[in-house]
Order: structure tokens, then sequence, then C-alpha cells
């Protein structure tokens, strides 16, 4: 019999994107293509610019190679050069030079569309979309690869989107009956026409202090914590910027500091909850500048929880899953009212779930998951056969009579 080898699942590394987390993507992106088992997947890198352009991906293997360049983008400063992106904890990676090509996304066939241009036709069996915040896990990119009809890892438009609008997501944990902090949500456009009503309305729902967030973006862009009436105009003049929607949340804890805790979720439609962890942040609170920019936040893993709480955690952390539609992965996260000692506190709160939280091996979704006994070449292939598991479930879908 002559040994035939199996062939290898090709797998589009989708990284980039217009997002003001494009670097926090790069950094993702060059973890998974330096832990992916080449010997099982064939790997195409696929970059998207900021401006939104999609380019060839022969070049972008050198994301690997940190480079020995003077000037270091760390992720999310604005004025340094694009040359390279760099963690607070040493991680760094080479922002390659956009080649003349263009990429078309997506063809599943490549060979039946003859092209006589210099455009690239892609051609993939899965795509891994390591893209975080806007037109990375809003579910816009995600219709783009339903229409396509491509296995993708992460969830769907409708859990996507549910995910990143911080308003419909705490719609969907409240009818789930998980316990949620008191919000109001309003419009740019409203508190441009009638500020002091709509103070007025935050004011009469809500006790200071109160977080003040862009209803639609990620890594805590835009957030910003009232602590008085004085500082509750320029926290929403901030969050307007940002986004058309505005959301005011009951800050958890009143003068005391919440503790902050994540669970990681990972399945389709039996999902799994990791163990608990806890964010220490450096700051008052765990904003874009602790996560990436500052140091002094601290990761603990596992939490220092009662059995009992760590319980009620994991379970919470499926429930928000569900309620939400996701597929895949996710990261939940929740505030625990501040208690005498270890072990101890109060009440539990849902915060939020990030449907494609940050992915480099020592970020939080990982580490979770190694501390739950997946490393992080394994979480990648998991992934990878949870994407491919539900577009063949989606594959036996009639769509006509």
């Amino acid at each position: 019999m002559t040994y035939r080898p199996m062939k290898k699942i090709r797998v589009g590394i989708l990284f980039g994107g217009r997002s003001g987390e494009h670097e926090v993507s790069l950094l993702s992106a060059a973890s998974v293509l330096q832990a992916i088992d080449r010997k099982k997947y064939e790997v195409v890198p696929i970059g998207i610019t900021k401006e939104g352009r999609w380019v060839a991906a022969g070049h972008a293997e050198r994301l690997l190679n940190p480079a020995a360049s003077d000037k270091h983008l760390r992720a999310g400063d604005p004025d340094a050069t694009p040359a390279a992106a760099v963690l607070r904890r040493g991680e760094s990676v080479l922002v390659p030079p956009v080649p003349s090509e263009a990429l078309v996304p997506f063809e599943r066939h490549a060979g039946d569309v003859a092209r006589s241009s210099p455009e690239q036709v892609l051609s993939v069996d899965v795509i891994f979309p390591v893209l975080h915040g806007t037109f990375g896990e809003d579910g816009t990119i995600q219709g783009l690869f339903e229409l396509a009809g491509i296995a993708y890892v992460g969830s769907g438009v409708l859990g996507s989107a549910a995910g990143m609008d911080k308003d419909t997501m705490k719609r969907l944990f409240a009818s789930a009956k998980l316990p949620i902090v008191k919000w109001v949500t309003f419009l740019r456009g409203e508190w441009e026409k009638s500020p002091k009503r709509v103070r007025a309305r935050v004011e009469a729902t809500l006790k200071y202090p109160v977080f003040v967030k862009p209803a639609n973006l990620g890594s805590s862009v835009g957030i910003s914590k009232a602590h008085d009436a004085k500082e509750l105009g320029p926290a929403i003049e901030l969050a307007a910027q940002f986004d058309r929607k505005i959301v005011v949340e009951q800050g958890v804890g009143g003068k005391g500091k919440a503790r902050e805790l994540e669970v990681a979720v990972l399945g389709n439609d039996a999902p799994e909850a990791s163990v608990v962890g806890e964010v220490v942040p450096g700051k008052e609170f765990y904003d874009y500048e602790a996560k990436y920019l500052s140091e002094g936040s601290d990761l603990i893993v596992p939490a220092k929880l009662t059995k009992a709480q760590t319980k009620e955690v994991r379970e919470m952390a499926i429930a928000a899953f569900r309620a939400c539609d996701c597929a895949g992965l996710a990261r939940v996260d929740f505030l625990m009212e501040p208690g005498a000692g270890s072990g101890k506190g109060g009440r539990i709160f849902v915060n939020e779930i990030n449907t494609l939280p940050g992915f480099t091996s020592i970020s939080m979704y990982p580490r979770l998951w190694a501390a739950s006994g997946v490393a992080y070449p394994k979480l990648i292939d998991r992934l990878l056969e949870l994407g491919m598991e539900r577009r063949a479930d989606k594959d036996r879908n009639r769509y006509s009579l």
C-alpha cells in the first residue's frame, strides 16, 4: 500500500484591522503564528491595514522577527512610528511593509475565477480572526465569513454583535436572570441636545461613583470613572467621541475597590469554563493604559475564592456565554463587592463578555486555560476544530424549500 500523507488543513490567520486595537491584534497574531502546529496546518497569514486594505500575506511571517528598531510602538500608542509593537512584558513583533498586491476575500475555489489583475484570491479551510474591537469582533467580519461560507473561529454575527454592544449584552444578561449592575443608556444626540435631562436621568437612577463607557468598543477604550457630578460631563464627552450610544454603570463597592474576576469559556453547544482568574489593576480600574502600557497590574490564577464562589462564577460564565449565543471562545468578566479578607466578599455581578479576547501566550484567556490543563498550542487546535464543527453544523441548514 502506498503511503499518502494526510492533507494539511489550510488556516488563515487574520490580523490587524481598522480598530484602535490594531497593535494588540498584531501581538495576538504573532503568538498564534509562533505556536500553531505547522505539521498539521498550512498557515496563511493575512493582514488588514489600518485603512482597511486586505494585503497579500507573503511578508507577514516577518511579524515573528523582533526588529532591531530604535522606535517601538507600544500597544495603543498613536504617537509612535509603526515599526514594531511591543507588550510591556517583553513580547515584540515587526510590522511588515505593505505589499503592492491586494488580497480579495473570499473564494473557496480560486481556480474557478480567472483574474488578469495582480489581485490574489484567498482560499482557506478555516479562518482564525485574531482581530479585536470594531470591525473584528462586532459581527461585521463574521458576516463576510458567513456570506463566503467559510469556517471561522469564534462567535457568529449575533453573538459577536451582542458581545460588543454593552447595552444589548446587559439586556440579554437580564433576560437570563444573571446579576448585573444598574445602568443607564442614552444616545450621543440626546446628550448634545439636552445634557441637563441626561444628567438628571443618570443621577436619579445611579449613585456615584459611576463608570461611563462607549457602548461599542473594546479594551476599555474611552472608559472613565466619574466620582461625582463634576466628573460626569467630561466622562460622557470622552465616551461620545467613540460611539453614538453611551452606557453609564453603577460602580460596585462604593468607595471601595471591586474585585475583577475573569473566566475563559470554550465550546459551542456544550461550553466549558476554565478556572477563575483575578485582575488586580495597578490603577484605580483596569483601563486601556493598565492593560497595555503601564506597570503594576497583577494577574492571579487561580483567584482566591471559596469553592462555592468559584462554582457560582464558572456557572454564571457559561450562562452568559449562552445568553449571548456565543460560540468557540469568550472571556466573561465579573465584579465582586470587596470583602473583609481572602475568599470573602459580597455579591458578584456579571460585567461583560468579550468574544475575541487578547490571545498572546500571556493574555488572560490562554493563561486561564493553561491553568485548567489546556496548553496554548492545544487551545489553538481546539478552537479551529470548534470553528469547523460549527460550519459543518450550519451547512446542514436548508435555505429554500
